[in-house]
């Protein structure tokens, strides 16, 4: 018998039923666990002191969770995102257009305005148009103060300020489908608006989709600003109940805890328009 026979037999012990395998050993994580370990412990210590503090009066915070005056508040918030949503998102859509077109006016016009929506903060923003009237007391005849109210002005400050990002998410969702596939479908003679509906959307929708359910659920949050031109969403809403009863910390929850729910359910309505639009990919979730 050669040594190689014979280191082979040494190595890999003969069974009955064959060959001895050596048997494979998970690799112990002890770190990992004692990390994981540590973070619940952590977290388990939060959660009660949140719960036991009496300081946030959680029976408060039941009282006024589903009072009329903050579902009002919650209602106005959610109309107020879905309309700056649709506007923003129409306007930064044409804007888009205007980015992608080869007339150099319109990539010039676009850009600009997407230059100047992004430089100058939502609260400057809000505010020039509140004081609007400064500049011009007068529009079309009217008074300025009596056409421009509150929520109209914060309609228009905040679709103005999602229009700059809307416009650079529908490019990019454009510039992400395959240049290859629009010019066979220009190939095989397909109108333009057939390869934009047909071809164009339905993939850039990938692209798309996810950073507008992202920024859908940052203009839900960036809505609470308009408290500061006095808009009854929400957050102004509990503020004026805690002015009164000088609750500030149980209705600032009260605020706190309708956000979360109202984010976490848009972000369970993103994961499954994203799953809806990722079929036929490899990277499905």
């Amino acid at each position: 018998m050669s040594s190689d026979t014979l280191a082979k037999s040494a190595a890999v012990p003969e069974t009955p039923d064959g060959p001895d395998l050596p048997r494979i050993v998970p690799q112990r994580r002890l770190g990992q666990w004692t990390a994981a370990a540590v973070v619940l412990v952590l977290l388990g210590l939060a959660v009660n002191s949140v719960l036991r503090n009496d300081a946030f009066q959680w029976g408060v915070v039941a009282d006024y969770f589903t009072s009329d005056a903050v579902l009002r508040g919650l209602w106005l918030t959610l109309w107020l995102t879905s309309v700056v949503m649709v506007l923003g998102f129409a306007l930064g859509t044409l804007l888009a257009a205007f980015r992608l077109s080869a007339n150099p006016v319109l990539r010039a016009v676009s850009w600009g305005y997407v230059w100047l929506f992004r430089s100058i903060p939502i609260l400057v923003q809000l505010l020039l148009w509140f004081n609007i009237g400064a500049l011009y007391p007068q529009i079309l005849g009217v008074k300025t103060v009596d056409l421009l109210g509150p929520v109209t002005v914060a309609v228009i400050g905040l679709t103005l300020h999602e229009a700059a990002y809307a416009a650079e998410v529908v490019r990019g969702g454009i510039l992400a489908v395959d240049r290859g596939q629009i010019e066979a479908a220009q190939a095989l003679g397909l109108s333009r608006w057939r390869r934009w509906r047909r071809i164009v959307l339905p993939q850039a929708m990938r692209s798309i989709v996810p950073p507008a359910g992202n920024m859908l659920i940052g203009t839900l949050k960036g809505t609470s600003i308009v408290s500061v031109i006095a808009v009854q969403d929400l957050l102004y809403s509990v503020q004026l109940v805690y002015h009164r009863t000088y609750q500030v910390i149980p209705l600032l929850m009260v605020a706190t805890v309708w956000y979360t729910v109202v984010t976490s359910l848009l972000g369970v309505g993103q994961h499954y328009v994203e799953k809806h639009y990722a079929r036929g990919t490899e990277r499905t979730r």
